[in-house]
């Protein structure tokens, strides 16, 4: 009885045969090859598993082939449509140069060939004319009458404008002889202060008796001595005319004009309320301005004498209008020791 009950305790508690070191015999069989084979194929499953690509990444590979399939097809619908814009493009240049030029040799060829037969059958008909050569008459011509009675008038004109100061001839040459004695230096206004030189009174002979009062002169060497020669020439004037006429003189600068208004008040005892437009002697450095003004003086009955300083190397053509006016010629040497000034 004792050695079933401790069978039976011994077959409840497997256990405690295990903790001591103890298998039931059904444990102690040999293991499973099956399971060892699993476990060694195992990893292997694993790593195929994550080789294989899901059902997502599958959807994405599509749609991405499916956008590159549009993308070619795309291209290719456009190369199609730049070959055939090639093609009418050549054959537009091809219509339009060789065929049009072809057209157009053809045109004048054949416009060539009409020419070519109308010349031919006028200078037939023009054989076929008889041509009567008329006999010449010469008549004296109505322009030639003209030309005589103009050069007639000249001639009258220039003895006329040299006769000018005729008249007067005795005054002026009074007023020469006082002008080579000894300078007045208390002189009143208007009247020459200082003396000439016997060459600068045949220089204003020549100018009044021969030129009539109007042309140019040679510079006297240079600005101080011109303007001692104009002085002298509105002295006479003054005695001439009175009040009834005023100076205008040009130069193209400031300096030079200043240059002859000093000379003017030291050669005539002038002062420089004697200077401006509504007094004897008005300065200018611009034609235009000058040629307005001694307009104005002859619309008013005055007279204008202009003088054009040495400086200026061309004299304009509405200041020959004017019936007394004086240009200094300079010397090339002047006029370069003025441009080398400015």
């Amino acid at each position: 009885m004792e050695s079933e009950d401790t069978q039976s305790l011994q077959n409840k508690n497997p256990e405690r045969d295990i903790s001591k070191g103890k298998l039931p015999l059904e444990e102690k069989s040999t293991p499973d090859p099956l399971k060892k084979q699993t476990k060694e194929l195992a990893p292997l499953i694993l790593e195929k598993s994550k080789n294989i690509p899901t059902q997502e990444e599958q959807n994405f590979f599509n749609l991405a082939l499916k956008d590159l399939q549009l993308s070619r097809k795309k291209l290719e619908k456009e190369l199609e449509e730049l070959s055939i814009k090639k093609v009418q493009i050549e054959k537009e240049l091809k219509s339009s140069f060789s065929g049009q030029s072809d057209a157009i040799a053809r045109k004048v060829k054949g416009f060539q060939e009409y020419l070519t037969g109308a010349l031919q059958d006028l200078a037939q008909s023009a054989e076929q004319l008889e041509l009567i050569v008329p006999p010449v008459i010469v008549k004296p011509s109505p322009l030639d009458e003209n030309k005589k009675i103009e050069s007639t008038t000249e001639k009258e004109l220039i003895l006329a404008i040299s006769d000018t100061f005729k008249p007067d001839e005795n005054l002026i040459r009074s007023s020469f002889s006082q002008f080579l004695q000894q300078p007045d230096f208390y002189a009143d206004p208007w009247k020459l202060r200082r003396s000439l030189e016997s060459n600068d009174i045949e220089m204003l002979e020549d100018w009044f008796f021969n030129m009539g009062g109007r042309g140019a002169q040679p510079s006297r060497g240079n600005r101080s001595k011109n303007v001692l020669v104009t002085a002298a020439i509105i002295a006479i004037l003054g005695e001439l005319y009175g009040e009834q006429f005023q100076t205008l003189i040009l130069a193209s600068q400031p300096e030079r004009l200043g240059e002859w208004r000093r000379g003017l008040q030291d050669a005539l005892g002038l002062n420089r309320e004697d200077f401006g437009p509504n007094s004897g002697i008005v300065l200018f450095e611009r034609s235009d301005g000058l040629v307005e003004r001694a307009d104005r003086l002859e619309e008013r009955g005055e007279l204008p004498f202009i003088i054009i300083d040495a400086s200026e190397i061309n004299v304009e053509i509405p200041i020959l209008q004017f019936p007394i006016w004086l240009a200094f010629a300079g010397s090339p040497n002047e006029i370069f020791e003025e441009d080398e000034l400015i």
